[in-house]
């Protein structure tokens, strides 16, 4: 299957990059910078832009059967970008008729606030509120879309090697770190199952 993914040069999406080249996808990858992500492949083409950019969006996406967003807030983004960014792929996979979707989020987000930690709950209400805020505007955007949505939470993200040893599901009481080649693992398992389309599992060790 074509995949296209947005947000590739982050921890999480070069994982998922790098994964699904492993299973036999072939992968279309939007990035500011090439160079960020050093990868070679010869089913792998990057599509240089921003996600704020409808044109490069909708290279992108041309030919996939599912679109993976995995966007994060940096120094060099706007503050909105995750939803603006994520309101941009929305439009460009209605005119494309694209319609499998898994997004990472984060625990926090939505009714799993009450699987982080106080000190976490604490963060997000101060130094990351507005990257939170980002983030909820995120999934309100997807779960009111036309897709068939899989919203992903995972715990603290950590870059150790996949185990295969994490928890994910709908159980609340889910939390705690991850890596995130366990993160992109149970992404692309998402493929091949129905069994979260338009719900918000969690993953942590």
């Amino acid at each position: 299957m074509k995949l296209a993914i947005l947000g590739a040069t982050g921890g999480t999406g070069r994982q998922i990059v790098s994964q699904a080249l492993a299973e036999g996808h072939s992968v279309a990858a939007l990035v500011r910078d090439p160079a960020k992500l050093t990868l070679q492949h010869e089913h792998l083409v990057l599509v240089q832009g921003n996600v704020l950019d409808r044109a490069a969006v909708d290279r992108t996406l041309a030919g996939a059967g599912a679109v993976f967003i995995s966007l994060g807030n940096t120094a060099n983004n706007p503050n909105q970008i995750v939803s603006a960014g994520t309101a941009v792929v929305l439009d460009a996979m209605k005119a494309a008729d694209v319609k499998r979707l898994i997004v990472i989020s984060s625990l926090g987000v939505g009714d799993s606030k009450d699987q982080v930690p106080l000190f976490f709950k604490a963060l997000i209400a101060t130094a990351l509120r507005n990257a939170f805020q980002d983030k909820e505007a995120q999934e309100k955007l997807v779960m009111a879309s036309e897709t068939d949505w899989t919203i992903i939470r995972p715990g603290g993200l950590t870059d150790g090697p996949a185990t295969a040893a994490y928890r994910a599901g709908l159980d609340r009481s889910i939390g705690g770190q991850v890596a995130r080649a366990d993160v992109a693992a149970f992404a692309l398992a998402q493929l091949s199952s129905d069994e979260y389309v338009g719900k918000t599992p969690a993953i942590a060790q």
